[in-house]
């Protein structure tokens, strides 16, 4: 497979797959956060380097059954333009039409253009082979650097791949980084590794807790899902969170961890609450004798030292999910204690990768982006890649 970094795009358009869909305020519209963009520059800064030219393709949103104003790449223009150092992006109405065509046949060397949101089209969810076709004639190479929809055979994520010869299709910097954080973690990891899995559902993360067993030496289990596994055992856990239908799961996840000598952490202490609110009332309790009517909302002072501890010792940490209802203050202590002994055993030389939404946005809150070794920009496709599914957005690149 051609490294991106190696490939001179000298005269030749790329047509590159990044992932810019970003939040956009309901009433201006305007961006309220540019992580997705800012991290796809540098791909699109080589391109235009080298003499290339850049032809950007993006969804944006759940449009349903065709154009959305709200749901328009024009939107991100000026914003786009300005992250590329005052470049003109040029921007076509549409992602296959004749002005689409007609802008990129036009483009000259160091200029962009950006199309018009793929999902405007329902083929490109449907991952339709004549809609990839018509996208493939836009360019000569295709970089793909969306790591956020990796996971989706989509058009223009996996189809599209298909009609570029193998020496014409590669990853973006961004993808390529993705790939190798994630490998180095699953494949490569140096032991003690840790994995922090939390949020609210045991049900979402079952198969990465599985996958992980086969890796890990240490799983921390925190946040609502900690209640499930803590039932599981025996323990009275008030109206703390519980999927009474995954108690068994627990119980099998808990014995299967014991098979494999990996050690599973629960929370010894819970910051438990009189109910689900930023004014409620609070005290710290065991988290297997919780109070009828308390429910735990986030990890207590014993569980931040005892998981700190783990952390500390660990050379190789993965994080998928907060401690607890970190968006509310009083609940927010025991994720940022975990960030913490994080980015602690970064600096102390252990290799770290965050990934999934929440965690990812609870380490950008604290101010602990850049201490850790990886932070992620692939939510549901990190998830995946992690239970260990293969992303069709890779494989086709790869194939």
């Amino acid at each position: 497979m051609i490294k991106f970094s190696e490939h001179n795009f000298s005269g030749e358009k790329a047509l590159i797959r990044v992932d810019f869909n970003v939040p956009l305020d309901k009433q201006t519209l305007s961006i309220t956060d540019d992580t997705r963009m800012t991290a796809a520059i540098p791909t699109i800064k080589k391109i235009l380097a080298d003499g290339g030219s850049v032809i950007l393709m993006s969804h944006l949103g759940r449009p349903k059954g065709g154009p959305e104003d709200k749901y328009s790449l024009k939107h991100i223009v000026k914003h786009l333009s300005d992250l590329l150092g005052g470049t003109t992006v040029f921007f076509a109405n549409d992602c296959i039409g004749e002005q689409a065509y007609m802008t990129a046949s036009m483009l000259r060397p160091g200029e962009v253009l950006l199309l018009e949101n793929l999902r405007f089209y329902p083929e490109e969810e449907k991952g339709d082979e004549a809609f990839a076709e018509k996208l493939s004639k836009l360019g000569d190479v295709y970089v793909n650097d969306a790591f956020g929809t990796a996971h989706r055979a989509h058009a223009s994520t996996a189809v599209i791949a298909k009609y570029f010869a193998s020496d014409k299709k590669m990853f973006g910097l961004l993808m390529e980084s993705e790939v190798a954080s994630a490998e180095k973690v699953l494949h490569q990891s140096e032991k003690p590794f840790t994995a922090i899995i939390g949020g609210a559902k045991v049900s979402d993360k079952i198969l990465i807790i599985e996958n992980l067993l086969e890796r890990a030496t240490d799983i921390i289990i925190g946040g609502g899902m900690a209640y499930t596994f803590m039932k599981a055992r025996g323990g009275k856990i008030g109206n703390s969170l519980c999927e009474e239908d995954r108690l068994e799961t627990a119980v099998e996840l808990l014995k299967k961890a014991l098979e494999k000598n990996v050690s599973i952490h629960l929370p010894e202490d819970s910051v438990i609450a009189d109910k689900f609110a930023a004014d409620a009332e609070t005290k710290v309790a065991q988290s297997d004798a919780i109070p009828d009517g308390w429910m735990g909302l986030d990890i207590g002072p014993k569980a931040c030292g005892i998981f700190s501890e783990i952390l500390h010792r660990s050379k190789t940490i993965l994080w998928n999910g907060p401690m607890g209802v970190f968006e509310m203050e009083k609940f927010q202590a025991g994720t940022k204690a975990i960030a913490v002994a994080v980015a602690e055993a970064t600096a102390n030389g252990a290799f770290s990768l965050v990934g999934g939404g929440d965690s990812v946005a609870a380490v950008n809150q604290f101010g602990f982006a850049d201490k850790v070794s990886y932070v992620s920009t692939g939510g549901g496709a990190m998830l995946e890649y992690f239970e260990g599914k293969e992303l069709p957005g890779i494989a086709a690149v790869k194939a």
